[in-house]
């Protein structure tokens, strides 16, 4: 595996860095939330309990199920995904491409979006360290004997229904929330975010990414290969995670969590069987 010595170090150190965020953002903490108007003139209600104590109980709920996630999930397949690699599994640098990008896209948001608290420098760590990691992962593989590693049953059409599909949904979603904004001059619930940065990196990375990705697997260029397996592996732990935000959001008391649930987790599980089928198909 090309960058091997490299890798060595970086993965534990994000494996290290992200055990720290997720105990931390798990680990329960005293306090009652209490409603507080924001300078837009919207009711919010702020956790004011442990590590995000200044994040809004919404908020709070979406990312302690992400740690969770992160934590029983993207962790375990991190390593497990870099053994593997280390031994020359084409299915293990795969596997630990598309964790790293799921590990990239998370920090990302806690970088920008979470409530200011002492693990900033930390996310902020694991965001640098994630997408070096995941240039070099991407870097290490021969892109030109890559179609010959994956059997002609790959269900090419179907994956990129499944990431057109995807491209259409979150393209749909997140206009219909930011047309009101232009079309009708009204302020999008914010809570105590500044800007609609989710939509921003849904908008300007996944979506671009979806519609690259699955036109080039029709094409059957080596990007289109490499793009695809990197996307669904994202996907799959992306939508298990949102599934469990859906739900800690409903226990909190958090409307409109429902649909979300059904959605995602609709999503995660066919995400789950076409990472299935891609991993069938390769071979080492």
């Amino acid at each position: 595996m090309a960058y091997k010595s490299t890798l060595k170090w970086l993965i534990p150190l994000i494996f290290g860095l992200t055990l720290v965020a997720t105990l931390a953002g798990l680990w329960p903490g005293e306090g009652q939330p209490y409603t507080i108007t924001n300078f837009r003139g919207e009711e919010i209600t702020i956790n004011a309990r442990g590590l995000y104590y200044w994040d809004t109980v919404s908020s709070a709920a979406q990312m302690q199920a992400n740690d969770l996630v992160m934590l029983v999930l993207g962790l375990p397949l991190m390593m497990i995904s870099f053994w593997l690699s280390l031994r020359g599994s084409l299915r293990g640098r795969l596997l630990l491409t598309g964790t790293l990008g799921f590990i990239l896209y998370t920090y990302i948001t806690m970088s920008f979006g979470a409530a200011y608290n002492k693990l900033f420098l930390v996310y902020v760590a694991i965001f640098s360290l994630s997408l070096f990691a995941f240039i070099l992962c991407m870097m290490s593989f021969e892109l030109k004997t890559l179609p010959n590693h994956f059997s002609e049953k790959l269900p090419r059409k179907w994956i990129s229904g499944l990431l057109f599909f995807v491209a259409v949904f979150l393209l749909l979603a997140w206009l219909g929330r930011i047309a009101p904004t232009v079309l009708q001059d009204q302020l999008p619930a914010l809570e105590n975010a500044t800007t609609m940065f989710i939509q921003a990196m849904d908008l300007g990375l996944i979506v671009p990414l979806c519609v690259l990705a699955g036109t080039l697997l029709l094409r059957r260029d080596p990007w289109g290969y490499l793009l695809a397996s990197v996307a669904l592996l994202k996907f799959l732990t992306m939508g298990i995670s949102v599934s469990l935000m859906g739900l800690n959001m409903a226990r909190v008391g958090v409307p409109e969590s429902v649909g979300m649930v059904v959605i995602f987790s609709c999503l995660a599980l066919i995400n789950l069987v076409m990472v299935v089928l891609l991993l069938r198909s390769i071979h080492d």
